[in-house]
């Protein structure tokens, strides 16, 4: 019995050191292209740095070894694990501007490569916001409220699948609205502002129809740890939304003398 636990333990620390070394190595790819940015005489702020730097943060807190452990058994330590990975981690990833930052650090012709890659048609329509608003909240409504949520707790390669996919579609979401990196097409504002308020109020329902039905049903849960969950889910997803709603304005703002200053 001992032995067993001794193994465990170290196991943990070994997945936890390997998780803190990636997250680590991406950090330190960043800010290194960062620096050569400085060094080529390129504006760069340090926000974006602190931006992918939290980013990481988040995601090696959503994937630690005791957060994955809990989320098996507690379905409020699956939603906050779900709020990191599909929420606050690619708000804080989009700010930082990766594309950017590596279009700024790869030789010009694979720059140039890359571009055209991301011109192709099928970058064109995910990352149009209304496609991006389907894959996000669709998803965590075919999560919630069909057998999917079960079998991801039963099927690894399920169970890591629909992560990756809440840490893919919440990106292209919040890259969709109000990311700072170029995107094929720049959609009107006023489509935007729908799409986020369709969001917020189709996040809402989720999260009601979750506290009143008591779904996702035959996980095992008891009814007091559903609506912990769908309560986390609420006010947790309007902070999320409330901060992509701040810099979607911003970034209109920002925007409009510039037009203005042109129709001038």
């Amino acid at each position: 019995m001992e032995s067993s636990i001794h193994f465990h333990h170290h196991a943990h620390t070994t997945s936890l050191i390997a998780l803190a070394t990636v997250c680590a190595a991406f950090v330190f790819l960043y800010l290194w292209a960062a620096l050569r940015q400085k060094r080529r005489n390129k504006s760069w702020s340090p926000w974006p740095c602190a931006f992918f730097s939290m980013g990481m943060v988040l995601l090696g807190a959503a994937f630690s070894p005791s957060l994955v452990h809990l989320a098996h058994q507690n379905l409020a330590a699956h939603m906050l694990q779900h709020l990191l990975i599909g929420m606050f981690a690619p708000i804080a990833l989009v700010m930082s501007a990766p594309l950017t930052v590596l279009l700024r650090t790869l030789p010009l012709t694979i720059a140039r490569k890359l571009v055209r890659f991301f011109s192709a048609p099928v970058f064109f329509w995910i990352s149009h916001p209304v496609i991006a608003l389907v894959l996000n909240i669709g998803g965590m409504y075919i999560l919630y409220l069909t057998p999917l949520y079960v079998l991801s707790q039963q099927n690894t390669i399920v169970h890591y699948f629909v992560h990756w996919h809440f840490l893919v579609a919440g990106y292209l979401f919040v890259w969709s609205l109000a990311g700072p990196d170029p995107l094929p097409h720049k959609h009107g504002a006023m489509l935007r502002i729908i799409v986020l308020f369709v969001a917020i109020a189709a996040h809402t329902l989720l999260a009601k129809l979750m506290y009143a039905l008591h779904i996702p049903a035959n996980a095992g849960y008891s009814a007091e740890d559903i609506e912990y969950a769908a309560k986390l889910m609420y006010y947790g997803g309007d902070i999320a939304e409330l901060i992509v709603a701040a810099i979607l304005f911003a970034v209109i703002l920002r925007s409009r003398p510039a037009t203005q200053e042109v129709l001038h």
